[in-house]
């Protein structure tokens, strides 16, 4: 089951990763990504793919929202949007849910969204079972 997330803050984390999306650097694949994460003041932090043309040195929308809440301070991800233009789920690549791990817990949610609505649901722990995070280093 997964943790509640007041409506509201669902529906400004979708509306916000959706317009997010809007302003991605796509050149290559042509698939656009927004990404809205929650943070642990109530504030939305957002992030598009950004696209190279040296492949391998492109931006996952996930990462690119991680960095704006980590420089406006916030230190926990509470809830995650993934918007992308597809018939099916888009979930958080492999790396992507690696890098949410440093800031979110195996039970923090994570929905998958499109033009129409949600598509899907999952816990970070559902995408990321058996995780290796931040607990798992020797305290400093």
């Amino acid at each position: 089951m997964l943790p509640m997330v007041p409506e509201a803050d669902l529906a400004r984390l979708v509306a916000a990763a959706r317009d997010a999306r809007l302003h991605a650097h796509a050149p290559y694949s042509h698939f656009a990504v927004g990404a809205a994460l929650l943070d642990e003041h109530g504030r939305v932090h957002v992030g598009c793919n950004v696209e190279n043309a040296a492949f391998p040195q492109g931006l996952c929308a996930e990462a690119v929202a991680l960095g704006a809440l980590v420089t406006a301070g916030g230190r926990r991800v509470v809830a995650a949007v993934v918007v992308g233009d597809t018939s099916h789920a888009i979930t958080p690549c492999g790396g992507c849910r690696q890098k949410l791990r440093e800031f979110a817990d195996d039970d923090t949610p994570v929905w998958s969204a499109d033009a129409q609505g949600w598509r899907a649901r999952h816990t970070l722990g559902e995408l990321l079972p058996a995780s290796f995070g931040p607990s798992h280093l020797p305290a400093r």
